[in-house]
């Protein structure tokens, strides 16, 4: 199963959605395909507009390396040097936090990710999951 534009709005949608229930503040939303290619970006009304950069640096690490940004924090603060190489061997674009979320298909394959940032990177990740939730797919914090 491949991501298509329309799974990717939906997710979107309830990630935004999830961020307003929880009153987080404003939210920016990426949603990446299996290469790591971006299918779709909002940024809420009043987020900076440097948000841009990390949702997809998020989204991206986890896409990347198929770790999640709960995972990926926990290797950088155990393995600081790996993440720096990483890091590097991406060009920067890795932002090893929570917020970057890997999404399965049903039968666990990865198939992209989701990058949220706006708010605390667990309180984006939360909202992240319910973004999956709402279009049938397993995501993974």
């Amino acid at each position: 199963m491949a991501l298509t534009l329309e799974k990717a709005r939906v997710m979107i949608e309830a990630t935004r959605a999830k961020g307003r229930e929880m009153a987080l503040k404003p939210l920016s939303v990426v949603v990446l395909d299996g290469g790591g290619h971006v299918l779709a970006f909002e940024r809420e009304d009043g987020a900076a507009p440097g948000r841009f950069a990390i949702a997809q640096g998020k989204a991206y690490g986890a896409v990347m390396l198929g770790m999640a940004g709960r995972a990926q924090m926990a290797r950088a603060e155990a393995q600081a040097y790996f993440m720096a190489a990483v890091n590097g061997v991406y060009g920067g674009q890795v932002v090893p936090v929570p917020g970057g979320v890997l999404l399965r298909d049903g039968s666990g394959v990865v198939i992209g990710a989701l990058g949220v940032t706006g708010d605390t990177s667990d309180n984006d990740a939360e909202a992240a999951l319910a973004g999956a939730a709402a279009a049938g797919l397993t995501g993974e914090a």
